[in-house]
């Protein structure tokens, strides 16, 4: 599970070569910025990641990073065990904030329908 604050420091001391690229799962992109990294480009847009993942929620890093959420997964167990919902309005709060993940265009549809589904099934 990816770490928020260890993202950060990795962007500030090592984004110029796109190290928090990599940490992030976007191995594309960490190669792209290694290969430019003598342009100085890459240290530029390492300063907006930065920002980006400074003002970034924990929710919404969860989302994006780690695709699943620590409400819904009990970490306790030896193998994750989905928790049943608490009520439907819980439900409902939910899967709008996944739709609005899905049209903000951070998680993929096929994403957001696995989710989802999940979702109505634990109700």
């Amino acid at each position: 599970m990816r770490n928020r604050t260890a993202a950060l420091l990795i962007c500030f001391f090592m984004g110029f070569f796109g190290i928090h690229k990599f940490y992030l799962g976007k191995t594309l992109e960490g190669i792209i910025y290694l290969i430019f990294s003598w342009t100085c480009i890459p240290a530029l847009i390492s300063f907006f990641d930065f920002l980006g993942l400074s003002f970034m929620s924990d929710r919404e890093f969860d989302a994006r990073f780690n695709y699943d959420s620590p409400n819904l997964i009990d970490h306790s167990a030896s193998y994750p065990i989905v928790k049943p919902s608490r009520s439907t309005k819980d439900a409902t709060a939910t899967l709008y904030d996944l739709k609005k993940l899905y049209e903000a265009e951070i998680i993929t549809a096929e994403e957001y329908e696995t989710k989802r589904r999940k979702m109505l099934d634990d109700i």
